[in-house]
C-alpha cells in the first residue's frame, strides 16, 4: 500500500544519494589525479628548460656556460619523451587487460629509443619503469644539483599520483553494496504500481499509472547507472586526450630558449658567435663600471 512506500521511499533515497555520491568522489579524486600529472609535467619541463646548462649558482668570471645546440635540444627531448612515457604507461596500467596494448606498444616503439622502449614494454610494473627513466634523463642534465632536486620533486608528486590510482582501481566498491541497492531499487519499483493504484483512480481503467511508473523507472534506473558508470572512473576519463595534451605540452616547453638570452648569446654555435659574446660581454662590463 502506499504508507509501505513512503515508509521505504526515504531509505530508498538516502541509499541512492550514498552511492551516488561515493562514486563521484572516485571519479573526483580520480580526475584530480591526472590533473595534477599534466601540471606537474608543465612544471617539471619549464624548469628544466630553463635552468638547463648551469651547473653552478654563479659562474666565478660571471659568464654564462657555452652550451652545445644540438646536445641541448638533444637532452630536452628526451626529457619530454621520457615525460610522455610515464604517463602513457600510467594509463596503459590503469586500463582495462588489453584495452589498448598494441597501440600502447606501437607508440613506444615510434617515439622512444629502441631500448628503452623494451625495457619499459617487458618491465613488471611499466609507470615505474618510465619513471625510473625520467629520473635518470633528469640527473643527466648539466645543472646544478640544488635545481635538479627542485625538479625531482615532481617526480615525488608522480609516484603519489600514481599509487592513488592504484589504490582506487584495486579498492572498488563492495559489489554487496550495489547488488542491495539495485535489489532494493527493483522491489520498490515493482511494487510501485499498487501504490500508485489509488491516486491514478480517476484515469480510464487506471491507464496514467503506465507512464507515471515507466518515468519514475527511468530516472531512479538512470540514477542507479550513472554510479555504477563512476565507481570505476579510468574507464570513462579521457586519459588518452590528456597523454597527448602532456606530450604536446611537453615538446613545446623544451622547444623554448633557455636563460640570459637578451644579455648573452648562450647558444654558441660558431667561432663569430663566440667573439660576439665577448664584444657584448665587454659593453654589458664597461656600462655597468
Amino acid at each position: 500500500n502506499s504508507g509501505d512506500s513512503t515508509i521505504l521511499t526515504p531509505s530508498l533515497g538516502l541509499l541512492l544519494v550514498f552511492r551516488t555520491n561515493s562514486s563521484y568522489t572516485r571519479w573526483d579524486e580520480a580526475r584530480k589525479f591526472w590533473g595534477l600529472n599534466i601540471n606537474h609535467t608543465r612544471d617539471l619541463c619549464r624548469m628544466a628548460t630553463s635552468w638547463y646548462g648551469y651547473q653552478l649558482p654563479k659562474s666565478r668570471d660571471g659568464l654564462p656556460p657555452v652550451i652545445d645546440p644540438v646536445k641541448r635540444e638533444e637532452d630536452l627531448k628526451h626529457l619530454s619523451l621520457c615525460t610522455w612515457a610515464f604517463v602513457r604507461s600510467m594509463k596503459r596500467h590503469l586500463s582495462p587487460a588489453g584495452e589498448d596494448e598494441e597501440d600502447f606498444i606501437a607508440e613506444l616503439k615510434s617515439r622512444l629509443p629502441a631500448e628503452q622502449a623494451e625495457k619499459v614494454i617487458t618491465a613488471a610494473h611499466r609507470p615505474n619503469r618510465a619513471l625510473y627513466d625520467l629520473s635518470v634523463a633528469i640527473e643527466k642534465l648539466p645543472m646544478h644539483f640544488m635545481r635538479k632536486n627542485e625538479i625531482n620533486n615532481n617526480l615525488s608528486i608522480f609516484e603519489d599520483t600514481l599509487g592513488g590510482s592504484e589504490r582506487l582501481l584495486s579498492s572498488p566498491v563492495p559489489l554487496f553494496y550495489s547488488r542491495h541497492t539495485a535489489r532494493f531499487l527493483s522491489t520498490w519499483l515493482l511494487l510501485l504500481p499498487f501504490a500508485l493504484y489509488d491516486p491514478f483512480k480517476g484515469s480510464w481503467n487506471h491507464i496514467s499509472m503506465i507512464p507515471a511508473t515507466a518515468f519514475i523507472s527511468l530516472c531512479l534506473f538512470g540514477i542507479e547507472e550513472l554510479a555504477t558508470q563512476l565507481e570505476e572512473p579510468f574507464t570513462i576519463l579521457p586519459m588518452q586526450g590528456f597523454c597527448d595534451k602532456i606530450g604536446a605540452n611537453c615538446d613545446e616547453i623544451v622547444s623554448w630558449s633557455g636563460q640570459y638570452d637578451d644579455e648573452f648569446p648562450v647558444i654558441v654555435k660558431t667561432f663569430e658567435d663566440s667573439e660576439r659574446l665577448w664584444d657584448r660581454v665587454l659593453t654589458k662590463f664597461r656600462k655597468s663600471s
